[in-house]
């Protein structure tokens, strides 16, 4: 079927991550909520000739009028955020579940003085500690039952201290239990076991995951097949338990949580909306003009444009920084709640993943804003209509006061999200088509990571640039485009200046209006909007953004895979090795407080606090960090 150019845009945009998608009618009902393991792929089958075979697909794709995601870390977690969204809108084309089954929680009943382990459906606020909730339920019970068995945690009811029976039970004489219930065991021994337990619950699976592993080895090695799919099962439950949900909120409460992505000039806001400890929505919004303002400010901005014109103010907020009038803001909106309203920052634990999820989300959308894809995926005739002697090279060229139409032209264009992996890139255009031999990208060297300095971006990269193509006698361009205003044409004129390139025509595209800033001239020059030069000049320019783009993401992707422990004062190789091997990922380090750190050899009270400095890297420590489940 035929899509809407918007509808086909989004589409084309969306990740092959894992997630949730939302279709909306031209009225912006939600139609149908979906999971899927690949967003892209599940979205794009409903648009197949052969979806409309079905009776639900034939009348719901027709009224498909957007698409909204939501990434997620995982399908679990996938799973649980539709599972809330359908309750929460009941969708027109979604089955309706009439049970509201809910999914499993593990509860440790840290208030007793001989906590117990219970698996429940039901969230309460009666100290004691909650895991989850799980989609792999068969799995993770027979994980917990494991788990439980090794450490003797008790199976029965009675209140100890305050009952208790007359003699051990039977789990006591298959040793399945030491029987602190009538004092064969004591206390301090039963919570040293509890608290082995909450370890491996809250995610440190890695030296039982091992121990299993060398059993079942063991086992299938001795023919003893059943024992070694049964300790295989084991596993997969201590995987699925050593994966936090990151959708919902364990404890329960209401937050807003607000995600932020800057590139460039431009920035998106997102503010999730956490209900019941429940993930049930957002609200989105792009600001521009932001290329000369700090996080603090977007954040002071973002939360002022979302809250102020609502009712309804949840009890806690989350945002990634500090800002001057957090105190203000927060007796603006506790008045309105008529109750307390906190404006926090948190460091780790629940809150801090939905931070993660919120800016997650934000960097997709943003990305989504920019095309994806190549500026030049028009037809070869549309292409080929700058080449040679054409109508708007010949347009360019008098409007530029050039003596000949360019042949060769090089636009230059730099990437940087929030400061962080800053790029530039470099394309050639011969006679109007890509010439991709000599397409270059840089990783800017000179400006430090976090600050957004556009002009000294820009003349880092074209004065390297240059500076290799003069040194090494390579041919040079007959026009330099560049990305930007006045500002980034007189830090490339100087960069091109020092490189010994200084005859060159040289022109700046700003985005703001289309105006074409040219040396010497104080006043832009305004092509018309229908102008064929002008088009071209905008198509080379997105050309240049996407192939910087493209280069950025990659480099934010390898980041994320990168461990941050070794470049922590204190932390060499061996001790980078041992606490990734004991605690499994820089995610769960982040999660432990100072005392567990200090249980690894050679980890002292400082070394702990950098590393955990290390593991949150948003600014903003004078903030109370909220809570750190």
């Amino acid at each position: 079927m035929a899509l809407p150019e918007n509808l086909r845009s989004s589409i084309a945009a969306l990740p092959r991550g894992p997630g949730v998608y939302v279709f909306r009618d031209d009225l912006g009902e939600i139609l149908y909520v979906g999971k899927a393991k690949s967003l892209r792929d599940r979205v794009r089958s409903y648009f197949r000739r052969d979806a409309a075979d079905s009776l639900k697909l034939a009348r719901l794709v027709p009224r498909i009028a957007s698409v909204e995601s939501f990434l997620t870390g995982s399908e679990p977690e996938a799973l649980l955020l539709e599972s809330n969204l359908i309750k929460e809108y009941r969708p027109r084309f979604n089955v309706q579940l009439r049970d509201d089954k809910s999914f499993p929680y593990v509860k440790v009943t840290v208030a007793e003085d001989y906590p117990r382990v219970l698996v429940t459906r039901t969230l309460e606020s009666d100290g004691s500690r909650y895991f989850g909730p799980f989609t792999g339920v068969g799995t993770m019970r027979r994980a917990l039952r494991l788990i439980c068995r090794r450490h003797r945690v008790r199976t029965c009811h009675y209140e100890l201290l305050d009952r208790a029976p007359d003699r051990p039970c039977l789990d006591y004489h298959i040793e399945r239990c030491l029987a602190p219930c009538v004092g064969l065991q004591s206390r301090e021994s039963y919570r040293a076991e509890i608290d082995q337990v909450v370890s491996i619950l809250a995610g440190n699976t890695g030296d039982l995951k091992r121990e299993l592993r060398a059993e079942m080895r063991e086992a299938a090695s001795s023919l003893e097949f059943e024992l070694a799919a049964e300790l295989r099962d084991v596993i997969r439950g201590l995987e699925i338990l050593e994966r936090r949900q990151t959708t919902v909120d364990f404890r329960g409460g209401d937050r807003d949580v607000l995600g932020i992505a800057v590139e460039s000039a431009s920035a998106c806001t997102i503010l999730l909306r956490v209900r019941d400890g429940h993930l049930l929505g957002r609200e989105v919004r792009f600001l521009d003009n932001v290329d000369e303002q700090d996080l603090v400010a977007v954040v002071d901005a973002a939360l002022k444009g979302f809250l102020l014109r609502r009712a309804d103010i949840p009890a806690q907020i989350l945002v990634p920084v500090d800002f001057p009038d957090r105190q203000l803001l927060e007796s603006l909106l506790s008045e309105r709640r008529r109750g307390t309203v906190r404006i926090l920052r948190p460091g780790r634990g629940t809150g801090r993943r939905l931070l993660d999820l919120a800016s997650r989300n934000a960097e997709h959308l943003l990305e989504e804003r920019a095309d994806p894809d190549s500026a030049f995926a028009a037809g070869e005739g549309e292409i080929s209509a700058f080449g040679g002697d054409s109508p708007a090279a010949r347009g360019l060229a008098s409007a530029l006061e050039l003596r000949t139409p360019p042949r060769d032209l090089v636009c230059f264009d730099i990437s940087t999200l929030g400061g962080r992996e800053s790029v530039g890139s470099a394309v050639w255009l011969r006679d109007g088509r890509p010439h991709r031999e000599e397409y270059r990208r840089f990783r800017v060297r000179g400006t430090a990571d976090g600050i957004t300095d556009d002009y000294a971006m820009m003349q880092e990269v074209v004065g390297r640039y240059f500076q290799r193509r003069v040194s090494e006698g390579r041919p040079l361009p007959d026009l330099v485009l560049i990305d930007g205003g006045r500002g980034q044409l007189g830090a490339a004129v100087q960069a091109m200046e020092g490189a010994g390139a200084s005859d060159l025509p040289v022109v700046a595209l700003a985005k703001r209006r289309e105006e074409l800033y040219v040396p010497g001239r104080d006043q832009p020059l305004v092509l018309d909007g229908f102008d064929p030069a002008l088009h071209w000049l905008q198509r080379v320019r997105d050309e240049a953004h996407r192939f910087a783009v493209g280069y950025n993401r990659k480099l934010r992707r390898k980041r994320t895979l990168k461990s941050v422990l070794g470049d922590v004062p204190g932390v060499g190789a061996k001790r980078e090795a041992d606490l990734l091997r004991r605690f499994g990922s820089p995610a769960a380090i982040s999660r432990l407080d100072p005392g567990e750190l200090m249980q690894v050899p050679g980890i002292g009270p400082a070394t702990a606090r950098r590393i955990l400095d290390a593991l949150s890297p948003l600014p903003g420590k004078d903030m109370d960090r909220g809570n750190r489940s």
